[in-house]
């Protein structure tokens, strides 16, 4: 039968029963004698002792281990990408700075720091403005006739350091000769740490599926092991001896509903060149191709933009559950996700057919929602 762990009740009784029982004439029973006091403290101590097995026997396992014992599970069982094992670290932001001379030739010194202002998620007011600081990697001449550029990086590791083409950066120590404005090209690559729910279903992933030199999961698990890869499939899409790796990103790309860019597709692809054995004929790792899907919803109760809302996170929370390449998206997974909404009473789903995906690469991603 299961361990049933007994509460601090029962184990001071059982302790005063032993009492009772090693000393013949005694009582542990009669309040506020030493015996009694005795028994119960020792009953207390007893029950800490049980309540530390209980909780160290969740963490002998990775699908209950709370986050320091987690990652002991990530360093035995993962490896990592840039060579670590265990959690994904956050990465830095690289790029390319674009400036200004005012005066011909001069230096703008290695490690010159940069800032622009960027908006950060915030639990209270939705968002927030930060200042996020770069800075140049080499010395860079510049010119008062053209632009030049030079390599520059993020300061702190995380997505918000990737920023978009064109973005303006400021000097906070401006430098003698040089405009104090700068604009960022091709800032990408950084990363923000893997979560516990990330790090966890990677361990999962592995211990289900182990190494076996080139399998599919394999190529899942090299995938997932680049930092920002949260989801990922392998599939012999172009027929026998080939595969096909196609991954998100949800947390980095989240803007693009976790699409990777060419860049992300490049890494991850020279990753796993590394990693998988030659007798594969050929290995592609691509995007996948968004497949939209419009619903339609008539007669909602409540017809409130609170239930609204709530529908279209629960559709998307059940997309990023079972959505994959080639995954038909049947209209019961819909009307279960919005039934699920909690302020949903009753609806009816209009567009009630399956979303059928015309290949195995495309995958379904939520376009619009219509009320009638």
């Amino acid at each position: 039968m299961p361990w049933s762990t007994p509460t601090l009740r029962d184990v001071r009784t059982l302790v005063r029963d032993a009492v009772n029982a090693s000393l013949p004439g005694a009582d542990a029973n009669i309040p506020n004698s030493v015996l009694r006091v005795m028994s119960d403290n020792q009953g207390a101590l007893c029950h800490l002792t049980l309540q530390y097995v209980d909780w160290l026997s969740l963490q002998l396992l990775p699908d209950t281990a709370e986050t320091e014992w987690l990652d002991r599970h990530g360093d035995i069982w993962l490896a990592n990408a840039d060579g670590s094992t265990g959690r994904k670290m956050a990465t830095l932001a690289t790029g390319t700075g674009q400036f200004q001379g005012t005066i011909d030739g001069t230096v703008i010194p290695a490690h010159t720091q940069l800032q622009t202002g960027v908006s950060l998620p915030s639990s209270v007011t939705g968002s927030i403005n930060q200042l996020v600081g770069f800075e140049t990697l080499e010395d860079i001449t510049t010119s008062a006739f053209a632009t030049v550029e030079g390599p520059i990086r993020a300061l702190d590791p995380g997505s918000f350091g990737n920023l978009p083409d064109g973005t303006e950066m400021d000097m906070p120590v401006v430098v003698p000769g040089v405009s104090s404005a700068a604009f960022a090209f091709g800032l990408h690559g950084g990363t923000g740490i893997e979560t516990d729910d990330q790090l966890r279903a990677r361990i999962l992933q592995r211990i289900r599926n182990p190494a076996m030199g080139g399998s599919q999961a394999d190529y899942v698990t090299w995938a997932l092991a680049v930092p920002g890869v949260t989801r990922a499939w392998a599939a012999p899409e172009q027929g026998a001896g080939t595969i096909t790796v196609r991954f998100l990103m949800d947390d980095l790309r989240a803007s693009d509903d976790g699409w990777p860019t060419g860049t992300d597709i490049n890494t991850v692809d020279a990753y796993i060149e590394k990693m998988r054995p030659v007798t594969v004929k050929d290995c592609y790792v691509l995007a996948p191709i968004k497949q939209f899907m419009d619903i339609t919803i008539a007669n909602l109760v409540p017809d409130t933009a609170e239930a609204q809302a709530e529908i279209e996170q629960s559709i998307r929370d059940m997309l990023f559950q079972v959505a994959a390449p080639g995954q038909t998206i049947y209209a019961a997974w819909v009307s279960f996700a919005i039934m699920n909404a909690p302020s949903v009473i009753s609806f009816n789903l209009v567009t009630n057919t399956d979303f059928v995906m015309p290949s195995l690469g495309h995958m379904a991603v939520l376009e619009t929602i219509l009320y009638e």
